[in-house]
This record gives structure tokens, C-alpha cells and sequence, in this order.
């Protein structure tokens, strides 16, 4: 039965780390004064109640891994990490004219590229710089990407230092052959020793990124994955499928051909096989793709039901307004999104001239701000409700039927003003989530924008 299902709902389709989509958004109506003014709406609503969230991009890498579809620049030369340092935090100085008021701080995570590709001294310098200009949130969670070959006691003792208290590891996979296809060689010794100089410092949330569907990966290989990664226990995973869109990501995926990839069918088992495996270490299944131990905030979020989705995935809380500092990063008021320039020299020319460097975005009118809603009910908690009418919305009939298939195959159920999804239907939730994309739905893409579901 799940072989059928794999294969009916098996379709390209977004993750929906944000509504609408990113091939969605709206730039001829979107304009940098109006995403300044809803930044700004946003930051008074919400600074003096919740903070805000930093996400920082640190685009650099020594080498270049193949199955990776994030904005980076390969290099050695590391005399490019404090021109980039100083950009992020002119960037930063410039969001502040907006701000009546100093910014709280709830979360701030550092993703790439790679953040360890910089010095523990610079590192320390980027957050320095943007906490002197800032508060702290009571419960504030600060964390990082590292990578296990070149993650320092020095890196993690610094960043520890200033606040940091969660670090991820991209682990992938531990077989050879499917680290030589993806270009990331790392053996199970630089995990762990990474792994356990976190914890020897005193971090308190140690997470893992494992991959299914990489090229040659077979169900043993997941097997030996999960099972060397019991030996380590990290705090929370994320399990999830590989997105193959070498037509969006260029040359960086072109490092093996389509036939070296798992098939759909192979793909969940390999899914199944895992989730199974981490639950009986004690793993609880998170959203979407993402496990934890029931110490971690990540589960205990989910428990008490602030479960929140955005461009950084799954995060232990919310704020309103997200701001992405450095090349490639998007920001989030709730009203409207931006996303920066990919290139660094324009990035610096922007800068240089004082202005913001955004490229593109969308202010959500009316409608998308309650299917937004929709979609991250869906995504965090596994069902959503019509219900206060602010919620209710004109296509709701059109969507309802669009799901009627999904409740014959057992994947949710429909009730008078709410749907919910079954354990069988969370596999799906992406092709769930589908059907209330209203922008999706009036105009199919005449090209494959998105990954595959399954």
C-alpha cells in the first residue's frame, strides 16, 4: 500500500519554508521601501514581547560538496573573512536605523557555506559587534553550523562564549562511496570527536543532519548511519531527503548522474527504515524531517504546541520579524519577505553606497497571510482549523475537495471546520499542503521548480 502511495503522490513540490513560495513572491509590486516599512511595522508589534531572529550567511568553503544547494563561494584564501565580517555588520547598522528601539535578540543562528570556515576570532568579533548594539531575550537560543573536519575546540570555545549553546553537525552519511559521489569525506572519528568536544564544553543542544536518497546510498548504508549514530545520541536530527534541482543549483550537483540516485520507492524505505531505527533509541518524530531526544527544546516545543517553521526550518519559538544578515539570506517581517543579493561584490557595492542590499520579495496581502497560517498549522502541528473566521477564506470549498482523494487514501481526516492528519498522512504533508497553496493551484510552473516529495 505505501509503494502505491509513494508512487501517486510522488510529484514535485516545496518544502514551504515560507507562503508563497519564493518562485512566488510578487517583485513587481515589491519595492525596498515597502519592505522597509513592513519591517518596521513588524519590529514594533513584536520586539518588546518576543525579539527578534538573526539568521547570518557565511558563504564560504574550502571545497565544494555536490549534493549542497546553498549560495556559497569556494575558497582558501581566508583573508576574505573580515571584509565579509565588516559588510554583515554595516548591514546590521543599517537595519537598526530603522529600529525606534534596541533589538531583542531571541534567536540568532549562523548558517553556509561554512561558518567554521572562519577564525575563532572573527567569529567572535560578528557577534560581538552585533550584541553591542542589542539586548538579550530571557530565553535567547544561539547556534551554529559546523562542519566536523575543521569544528575547533577553539571555534566552539569562542562561540560558546558568547552565547552560543547549540551547534549542528552535517553529517550525511557514513559510507565512502556515497561521501566520494558528494564530494564530503569525513569519517565517523571527526564526528565524534567534534560531537563530544560541544558537549565537554557545555553545550546543551548537539545536532546531527543525516541525508537519504544520496547518489549510491542503499538501505544498509542508511542502516549503519543511524546505527553509528545511536553511538553518539546527538540532542535532535534532521532526517531528511535529498533535494536533487541541478537545473536551479548548477554545476555544484552535476557531480553524478541521475541514475546514481535512489529510486522513489527505495528512497521511503530508506525514510521508514530510519525512523523507525531512531524511535527505537528514543528519537520522537518532529514536523517534518526533524527527530529529537524529549530533553531537547525542539521536542518540548512541539509538546507545548510553539512549534514554529521558517527560512532557518524548524525553530523552538517564534518571532514575528526575522532578519537575514549577509549574501543570499531572506528576512521575514510576517507582512513581507526580502531576500539579499547572491553575489558577494555586489553585496559589498550595495553596502558601500548605503543601502540595504535586497534584490527581491513580496508583502503578503490579505489571502496570503491566512493561508500562510494554513500551511504552518500543517507543517508544525499536522492539522489547522477554519475557525476564528479570520481563518476562513473564499477557495476553502476547492480545497476541501482537493483533499477529499488524500482522506480516501487515509492521509487525514475532514471535519466540520478543521482537517488533521494521520501518522499514515504525515509522510505526505508537503502534498497536503499543496492543496491549500492557493498561488500553486492558478498556475502550475511550465517548468520543475521544486524537488521531488518523496
Amino acid at each position: 500500500m505505501l509503494k502505491t502511495l509513494v508512487n501517486k503522490y510522488n510529484i514535485a513540490g516545496p518544502r514551504y519554508t515560507s507562503y508563497p513560495t519564493v518562485p512566488y513572491w510578487d517583485n513587481g509590486t515589491f519595492s525596498l521601501k515597502n519592505w522597509r516599512s513592513s519591517l518596521k511595522k513588524s519590529f514594533e508589534e513584536s520586539n518588546s514581547k518576543e525579539g527578534i531572529s538573526l539568521y547570518i550567511h557565511l558563504p564560504y568553503c574550502e571545497s565544494l560538496c555536490t549534493f549542497c544547494g546553498c549560495n556559497k563561494r569556494i575558497t582558501k584564501r581566508h583573508e576574505v573573512e573580515s571584509p565579509y565580517i565588516n559588510a554583515v555588520l554595516k548591514e546590521w547598522r543599517l537595519y537598526l536605523d530603522l529600529f525606534q528601539e534596541k533589538p531583542i535578540i531571541k534567536e540568532l543562528h549562523l548558517g553556509g557555506g561554512t561558518p567554521t570556515f572562519f577564525s575563532p576570532e572573527n567569529l567572535k568579533r560578528l557577534i560581538n559587534g552585533i550584541l553591542q548594539s542589542s539586548k538579550l531575550a530571557e530565553h535567547y537560543e544561539f547556534s551554529f553550523e559546523g562542519h566536523p573536519n575543521n569544528t575547533t575546540r577553539a571555534h566552539l570555545q569562542a562561540l560558546y562564549n558568547v552565547g552560543f549553546r547549540r551547534v549542528s553537525y552535517g553529517v550525511q552519511d557514513y559510507n565512502e562511496t556515497v561521501q566520494k559521489a558528494i564530494h564530503r569525506i569525513q569519517p565517523f572519528e571527526y564526528v565524534k570527536r567534534a560531537t563530544e568536544l560541544a558537549r565537554e564544553i557545555g553545550y546543551t543542544s548537539v545536532g546531527h543532519d543525516i541525508i537519504f536518497g544520496l547518489p549510491f546510498q542503499t538501505l544498509e548504508h542508511v542502516k549503519e548511519t543511524i546505527l553509528k549514530t545511536k553511538e553518539l545520541l546527538p540532542d535532535r536530527l534532521a532526517f531528511y531527503s535529498y533535494a536533487h534541482v541541478p537545473w536551479i543549483k548548477g554545476n555544484g550537483q552535476r557531480g553524478f548522474n541521475d541514475s546514481d540516485l535512489p529510486a522513489a520507492e527505495l528512497k521511503r524505505k530508506q525514510y521508514e527504515l530510519g525512523k523507525e531505527l531512531l524511535a527505537q533509541v528514543g528519537y520522537s518524530e518532529i514536523g517534518m524531517d526533524h527527530f529529537a531526544l524529549p530533553t531537547d527544546s525542539l521536542y518540548q516545543s512541539m509538546i507545548n504546541g510553539n512549534l514554529h517553521r521558517n527560512f532557518m526550518g524548524y525553530t523552538a519559538s517564534k518571532t514575528q520579524a526575522m532578519v537575514g544578515l549577509g549574501v543570499s539570506s531572506i528576512s521575514d517581517s510576517w507582512y513581507g519577505f526580502s531576500q539579499n543579493v547572491k553575489g558577494i561584490e555586489s553585496y559589498y557595492s550595495l553596502l558601500n553606497d548605503n543601502v540595504l542590499p535586497v534584490y527581491r520579495g513580496h508583502i503578503l496581502n490579505k489571502e496570503d497571510l491566512v493561508i500562510r497560517q494554513h500551511i504552518l498549522n500543517l507543517m508544525c502541528r499536522f492539522k489547522t482549523s477554519w475557525t476564528p473566521e479570520r481563518l476562513n477564506f473564499k477557495e476553502l470549498p476547492d480545497v476541501i475537495i482537493r483533499l477529499k482523494e488524500m482522506e480516501a487514501d487515509d492521509l487525514l481526516s475532514i471535519n466540520v471546520n478543521s482537517i488533521e492528519i494521520t501518522k499514515k498522512g504525515q509522510p505526505f504533508v508537503r502534498n497536503i499542503c499543496m492543496a491549500f497553496d492557493l498561488l500553486l493551484q492558478r498556475k502550475q510552473p511550465d517548468v520543475q521548480l521544486f524537488s521531488m516529495t518523496v
